[in-house]
């Protein structure tokens, strides 16, 4: 995956593995579109039937599933290489130098690693559902394997967690000037993960007991992230407050985002296989309200973050390439996860609320700035995947490595 003499090589990280979830963040967003777009009744979420029935008009429609395709295609096949990649580096740093792990408090970084290997079985689902034919048929045989993989995702995060928490427990080492940022919400950021991934047979199974335990496990890694993220938020505000951010660490401000657009979802998901397990319940309400709370306080963080790094120099030095982190690659999922969760408003919160008619110009106006955001959060992605993936000339590396 990577050039020879790349930054990435000579200076691993398991932030990197941001790089493979951003990736497979992208190849979510293409099907976003499909998802909310592409009429397909009968199923939850789009299938082979529904993409080869638009493909086969061959009209205006069927070109933008195709774009929609390839972008999931090219998006999920990098994030697969980037897996590869992060897994085999980092066997390689354990052999050299006994673990893979930081030392401090960067080790919660470890906890990338399960995030992403949760989005990798999202990806797989995706992919299985668009391109396998007939697939659906049988899924609800795979719904169980899906939830044995979010549970192995699921226990390899607490035993990064426990073992991360139990030293500083026991040892201490949380010391403000090193945890001042939102960094240490990765690790709930990899909890809520794993919660959407459980919710997903929660809300499509028809089977109580497939439905129950992707409802339980949902719940419980929504639960443990939510008391975990709200400890780290608190201390990581007072840190910031007491001795400022580091420009490294600046992106850690952005990653409120995707925790609460993948907590939404979650909940959304849940509220689908409720009337499963109990057929009084109301599966479908009005999420606009929730929604309209999520999204503000999304757009307060991204304001904030956007701020803090531009008084920082963040962009032009982070994405110039005059000083490269791996950290950098935080920057992805805020915009997939802005992306992604602004369509969930304009069609669960907006259309079917009854305020935009679907497929109207106001409708198709509002998604603009959405596609904007998806297309300057792939220019950042080619920009950062050049930076630490590509050759790199020995002054620049040299330079990069030092300023790491």
């Amino acid at each position: 995956m990577a050039s020879p003499r790349c930054h990435a090589d000579t200076a691993y990280s398991p932030n990197y593995f941001l790089a493979a979830l951003g990736n497979g963040g992208l190849a979510v967003s293409f099907f976003i579109y499909l998802m909310f777009l592409l009429p397909h009744p009968g199923t939850p979420i789009p299938t082979f039937g529904a993409v080869a029935g638009a493909l086969a008009r061959a009209d205006a429609v069927s070109a933008l599933v195709a774009v929609a395709l390839a972008g999931i295609l090219w998006f999920a096949g990098r994030h697969y290489r980037l897996m590869v990649w992060n897994l085999r580096a980092c066997v390689a740093t354990r052999r050299a130098h006994g673990t893979c792990a930081p030392g401090g408090s960067a080790e919660v970084t470890m906890m990338a690693g399960p995030l992403a290997g949760a989005m990798s079985i999202n990806v797989m689902f995706i992919l299985g559902a668009l391109f396998v034919p007939g697939l659906w048929s049988v899924v609800e045989w795979l719904f169980p394997a899906a939830l044995a993989g979010f549970a192995a995702m699921g226990w390899l995060a607490l035993r990064i967690l426990t073992r991360y928490l139990t030293r500083l427990l026991t040892e201490g080492g949380y010391r403000g000037p090193e945890t001042a940022g939102f960094g240490q919400l990765i690790a709930t950021f990899a909890l809520v993960m794993v919660a959407v991934g459980f919710a997903a047979p929660a809300a499509m199974s028809h089977t109580p007991l497939t439905v129950a335990l992707g409802f339980l496990g949902s719940v419980f890694f929504l639960s443990a992230a939510g008391i975990l993220g709200l400890a780290w938020l608190v201390m990581g505000l007072r840190d910031v407050k007491e001795h400022g951010i580091a420009p490294e660490a600046a992106p850690s401000l952005w990653i409120v985002i995707p925790v609460l657009t993948v907590s939404g979802i979650a909940l959304v998901r849940l509220s689908h296989g409720m009337p499963v397990l109990w057929p009084e319940a109301v599966g479908h309400g009005a999420w606009l309200p929730l929604m309209a709370v999520i999204l503000s306080v999304q757009i307060l963080f991204g304001l904030l973050g956007w701020a803090v790094m531009t008084r920082l120099d963040y962009f032009r030095q982070y994405l110039g390439g005059a000083r490269l982190s791996a950290g950098s690659y935080a920057l992805i999922c805020p915009g997939v996860a802005m992306m992604v969760f602004g369509m969930f408003f304009l069609h669960l919160g907006l259309v079917k609320g009854g305020l935009v008619e679907k497929y109207s110009l106001l409708h198709l106006a509002l998604m603009v700035p959405l596609a904007y955001l998806q297309v300057r959060t792939i220019w950042t992605t080619v920009r950062l995947d050049r930076l630490h993936f590509g050759r790199r000339a020995d002054r620049l590396a040299t330079a990069a490595a030092g300023a790491d």
